[in-house]
């Protein structure tokens, strides 16, 4: 049965382990594989039952993260920490598991937790590259890109050719200002990695920064076969199509954008600006209003809007003889990220410069902050488009 199980023939091997099953009851590993098997059909009720009863039999480290594996395949996060939460209970020094648990937490916001269980995880491994770029990642997040390169430099003796290593790294430069070497670490990982749509995004922004459209397009498209279902690729594109005067194809992109996201007032924010440009004072007047729509719904979770995005879309609203603009609700100087529980909504801070990058598990999802202005054509130097980069590490 261990044969076709490590042939990957797990239908077959279900059968023999089932019968094992019957003449065996005390066999965890059997429970246990057959969770596995199970896991790999799909079949994850089946598994997390197999699963509970190997950990009845004897509670191991494997069968924990297997069944947080699963709670996390089935987008059921909170279940996913409990269980690996219950699985540091057990064993307290394994540093895979704490990893894992401060991913989770550094994904939520919630830093005070993932710095807790990030801290114990290399106090025991100070080795562990996952931990240290994870903690980079947080420090990244903060805005001191300084300290995140020198855990950085610590991750690149061991795993030099990791490219989400290296697309961190090209988004401490861009938070620097360097963007032509945040643009040589990022076709770095591009090379390493020619098929992750998150480095093409933000070799797309890094270009679109540096008034670079056509490449910025290049990079963007790319992206957006990789991703067709992210809203903000199709916003980018739009504001590059915008420079590079394909004015028809630009609102396409924005109408797409619009319909995959109907809740970003950004995206809005960016139309209603392109369609006055073009002189369709109507149309952009609506698109204002549904931004205005957006950021109300936004003001209910307690979001806070970047001063620079508050500028933009008062001067737009001035320039449409709209009035005075009293929906904004401006972030101070010290205002931090706020920690955001599972059941708190998905959406980020917008246009936070304080906020370049977040790490992930491999498991769990990407999480995206930070934000770029490009700049448009509307008067009074209104620049156009509040964009965010998209910087993951293990």
């Amino acid at each position: 049965m261990c044969c076709r199980f490590l042939l990957g023939k797990h239908k077959a091997a279900v059968e023999v382990y089932n019968d094992a099953a019957q003449h065996n009851e005390k066999d965890w590993e059997i429970f246990h594989n057959l969770g596995v098997c199970y896991m790999q059909l799909k079949y994850f009720n089946k598994a997390k039952d197999q699963l509970n009863n190997a950990l009845q039999l004897n509670r191991h480290d494997l069968t924990y993260m297997t069944l947080g594996r699963i709670h996390l395949m089935e987008g059921d996060r909170d279940a996913a920490i409990e269980i690996y939460k219950k699985a540091v209970e057990f064993s307290p020094e394994n540093t895979e598991l704490l990893t894992i648990l401060g991913l989770l937490y550094l994904e939520l916001e919630v830093y005070q937790k993932a710095f807790e269980y990030l801290g114990n995880a290399l106090t025991f491994d100070p080795c562990n590259y996952k931990a240290i770029l994870a903690a980079g990642s947080m420090m990244q997040t903060h805005g001191d890109f300084d300290m995140a390169l020198s855990k950085y430099r610590i991750v690149a003796c061991t795993v030099p050719e990791s490219p989400l290593l290296w697309n961190n790294i090209g988004m401490c430069f861009f938070g620097k200002k360097k963007y032509v070497a945040a643009i040589s670490c990022l076709k770095r990982a591009n090379y390493l990695a020619p098929f992750d749509w998150k480095t093409l995004y933000n070799l797309g922004l890094v270009h679109l920064t540096m008034h670079q459209y056509a490449s910025a397009f290049h990079f963007i498209s790319a992206a957006v076969h990789l991703q067709p279902k992210l809203a903000e690729l199709y916003m980018l594109l739009a504001v590059a199509l915008t420079n590079l005067e394909d004015l028809e194809n630009a609102r396409l992109a924005y109408q797409k954008a619009s319909s995959l996201d109907t809740g970003n007032p950004l995206i809005s924010l960016n139309y209603a600006i392109l369609l006055y440009n073009q002189g369709d004072k109507e149309a952009a007047v609506a698109q204002y209003y549904e931004m205005q729509r957006k950021v109300h719904a936004l003001k209910e979770s307690s979001l806070d809007f970047d001063s620079e995005m508050v500028d933009i879309a008062q001067r737009l609203g001035t320039s449409l003889q709209l009035g005075e603009v009293a929906i904004w609700a401006k972030p101070g100087r010290d205002s931090k990220p706020k920690a955001r529980g599972a059941a708190a909504p998905s959406t980020q801070p917008l246009g936070s410069n304080q906020a370049l990058g977040q790490a992930m598990s491999s498991a769990a999802g990407y999480a995206k902050t930070m934000s770029q202005v490009a700049k448009g054509s509307l008067p009074a130097d209104t620049k156009t488009s509040t964009t965010k980069s998209i910087n993951p590490s293990e």
